[in-house]
């Protein structure tokens, strides 16, 4: 492993060194032209405005730069010859980057764009003035802008001119919810914000065709006074005649309620059709009546003879995603004649069905500490089930493994394990006694799931069971997650073993016991996961960069205490100390988790990852250890990358040897933290330096884990730290991850403390590779 990364370390450096030395920035450069060098920034006024929030009005930029002063794609494409027939120029400079020729042209619309957009902010006086310098001999030039923001107008008074009672009524009692405060800047982005806002407010009560071109604001401003009064005005609606518009109507905006609903499940060229009416809804179907009508009209938040409310679309929306029996969903709603006074709407939702059944196969090759070996995989999937979309998913994977050395005098073998596991997904709430209606509006899935794994060694041959009963809720854009298992059991049997195997490998350390002992877990748990990234849509033509995307991730646990209850209720007899179910001791604990992350993208090239995390489990009760399953560990690709997985902790605690001692070196307490930038170079090569820090300990003093328990006074002295550097691939829809992690800060007792003051490659160098980011 350290010698795939001294390699990769020493050819990074071979072509950074020829880069530099062989290549001229400027041998591509036409004649008599510049290549632009440098674009900088510079603002006088107003702070609260940076030069970093203005670079994306600019109409041109440099090449990029990587860590700020090397242009890597620039030199990449000058490794290209002149000749473009043939192969290798082309496919070097596709790598590369071309020079960016300097424009005049361009340089005078960034500069109006700077303008513009200082003005849309509120400074109304803003001056861009241009500047420039150039390097005959070096064929560059340099542009620098001065930006003069002037003093911002800002807003002293709001009025509402607004003909329409009714709208009028809903836009000023909600004014408590408005973006645009008197005192703020007059900033036309936030103007439009709110917009976007009220019309979404009035879409939900029944307003289907009012869009925000309708809300407009005059700002009546003076050259001598930088407040600016506001007026909110709402038109009414304009009314078509023969297509042409005829005048602005005094009538006011409608509301819509909904007439039909039809789910119009097969394409209309299909014959036959078939109309099937449900309760309120009518369903076309063609020859193949996939889904029943009580799975479609259980997933319709929109009747017959109700307001339309925009909220209520995208509850059905979301709703119907969850059938994976469906490929796609689109929804139209269509005005129809007046009745009875009021305006209507039919609602046609148009639906394509996926495949209903597939099978996947994988392979895949292990290398333990040297043992090799192999896994097979087959996973085979129902999406209609029963014609309600019930999803079920059967998995079947064997694992072998040829032991290369024997433990405490047992024989050479091999490690083999077959897992199965079965599991069938509704997508509606499913419960005991829940009536009908409960069961149509909570937009939850329910899973149910079994699951076997058989495990064989020349020591011992183990079984572990399990069964679940969970729900899961969803948004449609999925940006945020709720997870409940209701019930999750674990159960693991040893129906053989070799002669006092136990204790042979584990005469002292409970921990090791435990986990080749028979025991009994069943939690009930819950898990939150919340984001603000957008997923960028194929139908958008750009995407804007977020400045910021969070996440968040949150989960509690709790085993044992129903059980414990029982046992204790009825008077059932301990044994060695400790109830039993079936003969077998179970678990009882409590254990919790909480991680954030936050990138910062400083532009489409240059992001900065912060992320901490942290946990804790508890046992009690019925316990004095948690399942070596439940705990914790540090280290690995997720981890402080200075460390292999499961080789640092607890505490200051030494490992001496990554194969014996891993079942020791787990936790009750968790701790992360990590800080990376990333950078993408060229073609789908991203850049990555990082520092990690964190540790694991235990809550009690455990006596095979000399070091481990955690104590307030001590345990920042035992927070390990690493850094190091990164190669991605990023391909879109997947990443792959080369990380090599060096130890700053060593805490196991006995070892060097400041490895980062006297490095050693062997003792403190790990090579990761992973699929997707740490976090």
């Amino acid at each position: 492993m350290h010698k795939v990364a001294r390699f990769i370390i020493y050819f990074a450096t071979i072509i950074i060194l020829t880069v530099i030395a062989s290549c001229s920035s400027t041998r591509h450069v036409p004649k008599g032209q510049y290549m632009l060098d440098e674009v900088s920034i510079r603002i006088e006024g107003d702070r609260e405005i940076s030069s970093s929030d203005l670079e994306n009005y600019l109409k041109q930029s440099p090449n990029h730069e990587v860590l700020g002063f090397w242009k890597l794609q620039l030199g990449t494409y000058n490794l290209s010859g002149s000749d473009t027939t043939k192969w290798y120029n082309r496919w070097v400079r596709r790598m590369g980057q071309p020079p960016v020729i300097y424009s005049q042209s361009l340089t005078e619309a960034s500069a109006k764009q700077l303008r513009l957009a200082l003005v849309n902010r509120g400074y109304l006086e803003a001056t861009v003035e241009t500047d420039t310098v150039m390097i005959p001999q070096e064929k560059k030039i340099k542009v620098s802008y001065l930006v003069t923001t002037g003093e911002p107008r800002r807003i002293s008074s709001i009025s509402y001119e607004i003909p329409d009672t009714a709208i009028a009524n809903i836009i000023i009692s909600d004014t408590i919810l408005s973006t645009i405060k008197p005192g703020d800047r007059f900033d036309r982005d936030n103007l439009d914000s709110e917009r976007a806002i009220i019309t979404q407010r009035l879409r939900d009560r029944g307003y289907y065709a009012f869009n925000k071109e309708y809300i407009t604001f005059y700002a009546d401003t003076s050259e001598y006074d930088k407040n600016v009064d506001l007026t909110m005005t709402v038109r009414p609606p304009r009314r078509l005649n023969n297509e042409k518009i005829l005048a602005d109507t005094l009538t006011g905006h409608s509301r819509y309620y909904i007439n039909k609903i039809f789910f119009v499940t097969a394409q209309p060229e299909t014959s036959p059709l078939d109309t099937v009416y449900y309760k309120d809804v009518a369903i076309i179907y063609g020859p193949d009546h996939y889904l029943k009508p009580s799975a479609l009209q259980q997933k319709c938040y929109l009747a017959p003879g109700q307001l339309y409310r925009a909220a209520d679309v995208d509850r059905t929306y979301e709703s119907l995603a969850r059938l994976g029996i469906l490929k796609s969903i689109n929804i139209e709603l269509v005005p129809v004649a007046e009745l009875d006074g009021k305006k209507w709407l039919d609602a046609y939702i148009l639906l394509s069905r996926n495949k209903k059944q597939s099978i996947t196969f994988d392979v895949e090759g292990t290398n333990s500490e040297g043992d090799l070996g192999f896994g097979l995989g087959a996973t085979y999937q129902h999406r209609n089930l029963a014609k309600g979309s019930q999803l079920l998913t059967a998995r079947l994977r064997m694992n072998y493994e040829s032991l290369s050395g024997s433990f405490n005098g047992l024989i050479n073998d091999r490690y083999t394990e077959y897992a199965g596991e079965i599991g069938i997904t509704f997508p509606k709430f499913e419960f005991p006694f829940a009536s009908q209606r409960v069961r149509e509006r909570l937009n939850v899935s329910t899973e149910f799931a079994l699951s076997f794994n058989y495990q064989e060694r020349p020591e011992y041959t183990r079984i572990i069971a399990g069964a679940a009963w969970k729900y899961k809720w969803v948004n449609r854009s999925n940006t945020r997650r709720h997870n409940f298992d209701l019930l999750d059991i674990n159960y693991v049997y040893l129906p053989e073993s070799t002669h006092d195997f136990l204790d042979q490998i584990a005469p002292d350390n409970p921990l090791l016991r435990y986990s080749y002992e028979d025991h009994f877990i069943m939690s009930i748990g819950y898990r939150y996961y919340n984001t603000n990234k957008r997923i960028p849509s194929s139908l958008l033509r750009t995407y804007k960069l977020q400045p910021t995307v969070y996440t968040i991730r949150a989960s509690v646990e709790t085993a044992g205490n129903t059980l414990y209850a029982i046992s204790s209720l009825s008077g059932a007899k301990r044994h060695d100390g400790i109830y039993q179910v079936f003969g077998i001791g179970y678990s009882q604990y409590v254990k919790g988790e909480v991680d954030y992350a936050i990138t910062r993208n400083i532009n489409p090239r240059h992001s900065l990852a912060f992320h901490v995390g942290g946990g804790i489990g508890v046992p009690y009760g019925n316990s004095s250890v948690l399942p070596f399953e439940k705990r914790f560990y540090a280290g690995g690709a997720n981890g402080v990358r200075g460390w292999g997985v499961r080789t640092l902790g607890p505490g200051s605690y030494d490992s001496r040897n990554s194969v014996t001692d891993f079942i020791n070196q787990c936790g009750d307490i968790r701790l992360d933290l990590s800080l990376e930038y990333r950078a993408k170079l060229f073609w789908v090569l991203e850049g990555g330096a990082f520092i990690d820090a964190g540790n694991i300990w235990t809550i009690h003093n455990y006596e095979n884990q000399p070091g481990g328990m955690f104590h307030f006074n001590t345990f920042w002295k035992q927070i390990a730290v690493a850094y190091g550097l990164g190669l991605r691939f990023d391909f879109s829809y997947f990443l792959l991850r080369l990380d090599l992690g060096m130890k700053a800060h060593n805490p196991a007792a006995g070892q060097e403390r400041w490895p980062i003051i006297h490095p050693d490659w062997h003792r403190d160098a790990t090579f990761h590779f992973a699929v997707g980011y740490p976090f």
